[in-house]
């Protein structure tokens, strides 16, 4: 079954473009389009994607309070890409924080725009460039620190949380720990556990907040 997707954007020019690149795929499939972040809730219970490509600036409604209402609205909900023209937008970060997987920018090339999504559908590896692991060690707070030293983390936990924050997939992380991928599985889920993380993202701004991991 192909990945299928749906596009959220103002830019009549950009869906088209993005709709090119990932319909030329046999494993992606577009299954609808909308101009503002108001047509979200509908449209992703109507069509169930895998992926929303949602733009962050949009007239009636931005992609963070969309991305907000799609994930305590919509029973499990999909994954969501962010979409944008500056990778140093505090939009962006804010979009992260209210639960969105990954991001884009919308200079990508085909081949990074590709990956991009069957990233994001796939949940094991994240799309958090460094200017936006900058934002979030900015946004840091003590409480991000106590709350990380509440969660109580084994040393083996601790590791897996710097290379995810790293954006290593599971598998990279076996090969790197030489451990099986299952092993890895069950220590990225017991973090999220302990950290009260939604998801790989969600635990990585906790780590960058906090301070726990540094951008490079």
């Amino acid at each position: 079954m192909p990945f299928t997707v749906l596009l959220i954007d103002d830019e009549p020019l950009v869906r088209a473009g993005l709709r090119a690149v990932l319909e030329a795929q046999p494993d992606i499939e577009v299954v609808g389009e909308a101009a503002d972040g108001a047509a979200v809730i509908p449209l992703v219970n109507r069509l169930r994607p895998d992926v929303v490509a949602m733009d962050v600036r949009m007239p009636l409604m931005d992609g963070i309070e969309a991305t907000r209402l799609v994930l305590r609205t919509v029973p499990d909900p999909p994954k969501i890409l962010v979409v944008t023209t500056f990778e140093n937008d505090e939009y962006v970060y804010e979009a992260l924080r209210a639960g969105a997987d990954g991001f884009l920018l919308k200079r990508a090339r085909p081949a990074e725009i590709v990956h991009a999504v069957r990233l994001v559908a796939e949940g094991e590896s994240l799309l958090f460039p460094a200017a936006v692991r900058q934002l979030a060690a900015e946004y840091g707070t003590n409480e991000a620190w106590a709350a990380l030293e509440r969660a109580a983390l084994t040393d083996r936990e601790e590791e897996v949380l710097r290379l995810v924050a790293r954006g290593l997939s599971n598998a990279e992380i076996a090969a790197g720990l030489t451990v099986g991928i299952e092993t890895v599985k069950s220590h990225v889920s017991s973090i999220l556990a302990k950290l009260g993380a939604r998801d790989r993202t969600q635990a990585v701004i906790a780590a960058y907040e906090s301070g726990f991991v540094a951008p490079s």
